[in-house]
């Protein structure tokens, strides 16, 4: 079976074809033909190689897929083959303290399809049945294919971990990616007041179209902490969204409102930053990570999508023929939302 991924960690450069065995569903685990496929950030650092990640080899990338039930294994009753699915692509073992709190995010064994295991970029991917989930009627596969890890993301992000509440306060930083395309729209639905930052004013156009209350065009030499603070009328923001890490966070921080959060769920720029720590103290603070969700998470936002409340951004759409294409605009300063590869029905 082929796919897009690698043999040997790297740039771009290393990206090809490569060459892995069929899978096949063991008890309680589903087969799904994949008819799209989306890259998100975490595809970039896979590539490159995690430190302390060990990622089998020939690897294939790509962790949101959807498509439909190819083979079922044993003990899976309740779907049939040709099913419109999607799929989750956080793995927990369902047995550890934090799974049997209904708590999966922090289970001590999580993993992400494409990171841990295989990917999506290719025509067979076998996941447990709790991970396979109808596809709302309302989208199609490039839709569906397009949601999962940005939305559960920005979810769990937010509303959990950030505690967000309807009225208050939050700045996102940055405009164009897929989880800030998600995080601008489940902080409205939760009735909060979104402020988007980016150096963009084309981007921050379309983040106003997705429900965004005000933007902020960062102009060259303009300092963020600055912008922002001015913006929030020297009060400062009750949350602030963070994907960029090094290069924002020292400044994110010093926008914070009296008890307000930061939650950081990426370090594009760099997973190293320095912050004043009487910063966090005196305003009583806090910085808080997060990364996927939980079960209960998950199909809470899957729910809103299938209402239309939320929905999926597509960037582009690509053949998997032309995936390196597809991976190439995932970097371009015009990217708004996902890049789908569709696979051919």
């Amino acid at each position: 079976m082929r796919g897009f991924g690698f043999t040997e960690h790297g740039g771009p450069e290393r990206l090809g074809w490569v060459e892995l065995p069929e899978p096949v569903p063991g008890p309680g685990e589903v087969r799904i033909r994949l008819r799209a496929a989306a890259f998100n950030r975490l595809d970039r650092f896979v590539l490159e190689g995690i430190p302390g990640v060990p990622i089998e080899r020939p690897h294939v990338l790509g962790s949101d897929g959807a498509g439909i039930v190819d083979k079922l294994g044993e003990g899976v009753d309740d779907l049939e083959a040709g099913n419109r699915v999607l799929l989750n692509p956080g793995l927990w073992d369902g047995s550890c303290p934090a799974c049997k709190r209904q708590e999966e995010a922090l289970c001590r064994n999580y993993r992400i399809v494409g990171e841990h295991t295989q990917g999506t970029m290719t025509d067979l991917v076998v996941v447990p049945r709790r991970n396979v989930h109808a596809i709302p009627d309302s989208l199609g596969f490039a839709e569906a294919a397009a949601a999962p890890l940005v939305f559960q993301t920005a979810w769990r992000a937010l509303l959990t971990v950030g505690e967000l509440a309807a009225g208050e306060r939050v700045a996102v930083v940055g405009a164009g990616g897929g989880v800030s395309t998600a995080a601008i729209q489940v902080a409205r639905l939760r009735g909060a007041e979104v402020t988007v930052v980016s150096r963009s004013a084309t981007k921050l156009d379309r983040a106003r179209a997705l429900g965004a209350n005000r933007t902020l065009e960062l102009s060259p030499g303009s300092e963020l902490d600055k912008v922002l603070w001015a913006e929030s009328g020297k009060q400062g923001f009750d949350l602030i969204f963070d994907s960029v890490g090094r290069e924002s966070v020292p400044r994110t921080v010093r926008a914070l409102a009296r008890g307000g959060r930061l939650v950081i769920i990426g370090a594009t720029s760099g997973p190293l930053a320095e912050i004043d720590l009487r910063t966090l103290f005196w305003r009583q603070a806090s910085i808080r990570g997060s990364t996927m969700a939980g079960r209960a998470e998950f199909e809470g936002m899957l729910t809103e999508l299938g209402t239309g409340r939320l929905i999926p951004v597509v960037d582009s759409r690509h053949p998997l023929e032309r995936a390196r294409e597809a991976f190439e605009r995932f970097s371009s300063p015009e990217l708004f939302g996902k890049v789908v590869v569709e696979l051919p029905g």
